[in-house]
Order: C-alpha cells, then structure tokens, then sequence
C-alpha cells in the first residue's frame, strides 16, 4: 500500500519536470510524468524484493528521485531525437 505514496511523489514530480523542461510543444503532458511513475514501480517492487523494507530511506529515495532522472533523462532525449528527426524533414523539404 505505501507504493502508492512514492508513485504519487513520483507523479507530482514528474509534472514538475514536464514544465521546467524545454520543448513541451514536442512531447504530451503525460510523457514526463508517465515515465517516473512506471520506472518508480519497477524500482520500488525491484527494491522490495531485494529486501528493503517499508521503513529503509533508501527504498523512497532510490525509488522516487531514480524514476525521475530516468524521466527526465528520456525526455531530454526524445525532445533531441524529436529536434533533429523535424531539422532533417525541414531541410529534405526545402523549406
């Protein structure tokens, strides 16, 4: 039940990354926040497993803020591919 918390901090988060990072015009507004909650998922059951409990800080931290820097990590980089893939198309064009 606790998961619950970290994937909404990782949500929250991640909604806060969406509008600090450039190129939002790009990408969906599900995109950035999307991204932390599932990553946040799969570290903190991947964490559980491993024997961390409830109670550990290092559960929440590597769980929470490991989401989103994978997040923000993948949307820097689709937000790149997303730049030169619309400069290529331009440039093929002629325009």
């Amino acid at each position: 039940m606790y998961i619950l918390l970290a994937l909404v901090a990782a949500c929250a988060l991640g909604i806060a990354a969406h509008f600090l990072i450039d190129g939002r015009e790009l990408r969906g507004a599900a995109l950035t926040p999307g991204i932390a909650t599932v990553v946040t998922a799969a570290l903190y059951t991947g964490l559980q497993w491993a024997g961390l409990g409830e109670d550990n800080v290092w559960l929440w931290l590597a769980s929470i803020l490991g989401g989103v820097v994978v997040a923000v990590v993948a949307t820097l980089a689709l937000v790149a591919a997303r730049r030169r893939s619309d400069a290529a198309k331009t440039a093929a064009l002629g325009i």
